[in-house]
């Protein structure tokens, strides 16, 4: 146990009592303690220099918090191991993770829900403490005068995320703080807004483990919530040369708006962004206009021509215009420039970028046919195999738009003995026929909305 060799597996149900006692026999049978352990190793986070204590109440406090979790009527609780040294009730200490002090009001053992005052925690002892100032589940506590950075917790990637969103309107802000809660109790719960997608992202480590985060917010925010299939951040580029010509002209009885925008476009490498520029010469439009003009370029790279997506990698010149002494203005440049972008774009052979992940999946050798043709089948690539022991690890590439809902497919071909990760790796050109279904079903949207 001692090494990680070995790691035991228990049956138990805490809601029935069923096989905890056998558990805690085992346990504290055959479990290492605190004094087993010849050495607590951390740095000094003003140094950096390594710092070594021994797993003794003589040493100096090296505390971790592992958990927190958020009472609705005595706040948040966090549970913390003592590595070295002592915790007393009102001790002042230092969070060397966040720089910060922290005062130990009172400190407890814990028995399932029931608290019990502990006047002092040593090295080995496992308790809680409640309201910390600053304090998070990953932090390290230690003493002032003693001070030590334990590691940082390495925790595994998602491997599942869905989109969700409130079933009534004006809950938006329940939401928000159920899944500030849900995440600072289990930092594997992540979420985001993402602004562009213009949806809210849960992740995590699978179904059942985001099913049960909402479940926890519907029930103690209450709150119902709609789960959606994420969308995909797709990329809009261009892959060829065009030239426009826009002339922005507007009279409606007051003073009027007069700008005439000339535009070239060109393809830009893989990943160097938008590339805005002016070469204007000679007096036909007034430099003072040329932000006026990037602004509206702008506008269609964040709202996308094809798609609604983000435009890339394109190369814009504003060569030329035309303005009036009176009528021509920042909104019409603005205008025109918005416009005069758009018709190049779609004059310079455009096209869509999809995500690409790298995929690694660790399943026993049986199953390795099933998952190598489910990720062709996914429009996959097979970067490499490796072999761990008894498992084969298949590293892939795979289109984020073929992900939705891969740990349970993993899960269904493997019999629940293997595991994936997915992390973005790069954006691909999207083979036109699925290009076209998802520039038509953005035009469906469009006209339905």
């Amino acid at each position: 146990l001692k090494s990680g060799g070995i790691i035991p597996v228990f049956c138990v149900s805490g809601v029935t009592n069923t096989g905890v006692k056998r558990m805690m026999d085992i346990l504290a049978r055959y479990a290492p303690c605190a004094g087993d352990f010849e050495k607590v190793i951390g740095t000094n986070p003003n140094s950096g220099d390594e710092v070594i204590h021994g797993p003794s109440i003589n040493d100096s406090l090296a505390a971790r918090v592992f958990k927190t979790i958020s009472e609705e009527h005595i706040g948040e609780m966090s549970f913390f191991r003592v590595y070295s040294g002592k915790v007393n009730a009102g001790d002042d200490l230092r969070n060397t993770t966040r720089n910060n002090s922290e005062k130990m009001r009172q400190v407890y053992f814990m028995n399932g829900k029931n608290r019990k005052d502990a006047p002092q925690l040593i090295a080995g002892d496992i308790g809680a403490a409640l309201k910390l100032k600053n304090t998070h589940t990953g932090d390290t506590l230690s003493d002032p005068k003693g001070l030590i950075l334990l590691p940082k917790i390495n925790y595994p990637t998602p491997n599942m995320s869905l989109a969700i969103k409130p079933k009534a309107r004006g809950d938006e802000e329940k939401i928000a703080n159920g899944l500030a809660v849900m995440h600072e109790e289990d930092p594997t719960f992540l979420y985001r807004v993402d602004s562009e997608l213009k949806q809210t992202i849960i992740s995590g480590q699978g179904e059942l483990h985001l099913n049960i985060a909402l479940n926890r917010i519907t029930e103690r925010f209450h709150v119902e919530l709609e789960k959606e299939v994420p969308r995909v951040p797709y990329r809009e580029t261009i892959t060829g040369k065009a030239e426009s010509k826009y002339r922005h002209k507007k009279q409606s009885g007051g003073s009027g708006q007069f700008a005439e925008v000339w535009l070239r476009v060109e393809a830009a490498n893989r990943g160097d962004g938008i590339d805005f520029k002016n070469s204007l010469v000679g007096q036909n439009v007034d430099r003072g206009f040329v932000p006026s003009v990037e602004k509206g370029v702008k506008t269609v790279l964040e709202d996308g021509v094809l798609s609604g997506c983000h435009v890339v990698d394109v190369k814009v010149d504003f060569y030329d215009g035309k303005q009036h002494p009176v009528d021509s203005k920042d909104i019409a440049f603005k205008t025109a420039g918005k416009h005069a972008f758009r018709e190049a774009f779609l004059g310079a052979r455009p096209g869509l970028l999809e995500p690409i992940c790298k995929v690694q999946v660790k399943m026993p050798e049986e199953y390795m046919g099933d998952v190598m043709g489910d990720i062709s089948g996914r429009r996959g690539k097979v970067m490499g195999m490796e072999t761990d022991g008894k498992f084969q690890i298949v590293n892939a590439q795979i289109p984020q738009a073929e992900l939705y809902n891969y740990a349970n497919t993993i899960r269904s071909l493997t019999g629940g003995r293997g595991l994936h990760s997915e992390k973005f790796s790069h954006y691909e050109n999207m083979p036109k026929d699925i290009e076209k279904r998802v520039i038509s079903k953005y035009k469906k949207s469009r006209e339905e909305n």
